[in-house]
């Protein structure tokens, strides 16, 4: 284990993203950088079911995706800046992926920060 990451997993709510995960984790992080091509999003916006089967993606990272399961995404390995290109495909910001990773609405999300009005 990189010592670095050393009592990691007594931190709650920490989902380390090192080398060794983002090689085992590659096929499903390249399917959302890919996201950066305009083909590749029309493709997904046309039928993401049979994009997520074209690429390989397991079960269970197809489901993670249909699901929008932001959340379960990082915890199954997925680096936070590929669900970006993810979100804008989706048309969310950062804010509404963080109010859903929290279970919140945007707006009960965004009465947590210190400027509940900024969008």
């Amino acid at each position: 284990m990189n010592p670095q990451l050393q009592g990691i997993d007594q931190i709650a709510g920490t989902y380390p993203f090192d080398v060794a995960r983002s090689v085992e984790r590659i096929r499903i992080n390249r399917f959302f950088w890919s996201m950066t091509r305009p083909e590749y999003r029309e493709r997904f916006v046309r039928d993401e079911a049979a994009l997520c089967k074209a690429e390989g993606l397991t079960g269970e990272e197809t489901a993670l995706v249909l699901g929008r399961d932001w959340l379960g995404l990082i915890r199954h390995g997925v680096n936070f800046f590929v669900l970006e290109k993810f979100a804008r495909v989706l048309r969310l910001s950062n804010l509404d992926v963080y109010a859903s990773m929290r279970g919140e609405s945007l707006d009960d999300f965004l009465r947590t920060r210190r400027v509940p009005n900024a969008r």
